[in-house]
């Protein structure tokens, strides 16, 4: 009696394998579906990334470029208006008679009614000294 008495204070247990079933059910694949994902949005991610680079680095080009053209429209403009400058101040000056007869004489090669124009031209003289130099040295050296 003891022995049955033993036995039966415990009785075994009974596994419901259909419980564990449902459990397994329940419990997604997280290995590879949150792989794929995190993947997936790595991939986006870097994409993204690559995109904002290429961004940033033609805009920073573009404002080299831009400062680059201000520079020199600035200057441009400078130029301008100090010829704007220098040419009203040709037309003040010469819009009196006196300028006009200036301007004839050295320009135009005028003269007035009394006057003789004579035409000295100094550069001519400047360029026969140089070729005649360049020519007594070619003469020297084939002499030799």
């Amino acid at each position: 009696m003891k022995r049955y008495a033993r036995e039966q204070k415990r009785p075994k247990r009974v596994i419901n394998t259909d419980k564990k079933r449902r459990d397994e059910k329940k419990v997604p694949k997280t290995s590879s579906s949150n792989g794929f994902y995190y993947s997936f949005l790595t991939i986006i991610l870097l994409l993204c990334l690559f995109q904002i680079t290429v961004s940033a680095v033609l805009n920073i080009s573009k404002i080299v470029s831009y400062k680059a053209k201000i520079v020199q429209i600035t200057k441009t403009r400078n130029a301008a208006k100090a010829l704007n400058e220098q040419l009203q101040d040709n037309i003040k000056n010469f819009s009196n008679v006196t300028g006009l007869e200036a301007i004839a004489r050295n320009n135009l090669k005028m003269s007035s009614e009394d006057e003789v124009l004579v035409i000295i031209n100094k550069q001519e003289e400047e360029e026969k000294t140089e070729k005649d130099a360049v020519s007594r040295l070619i003469k020297l050296t084939k002499h030799d």
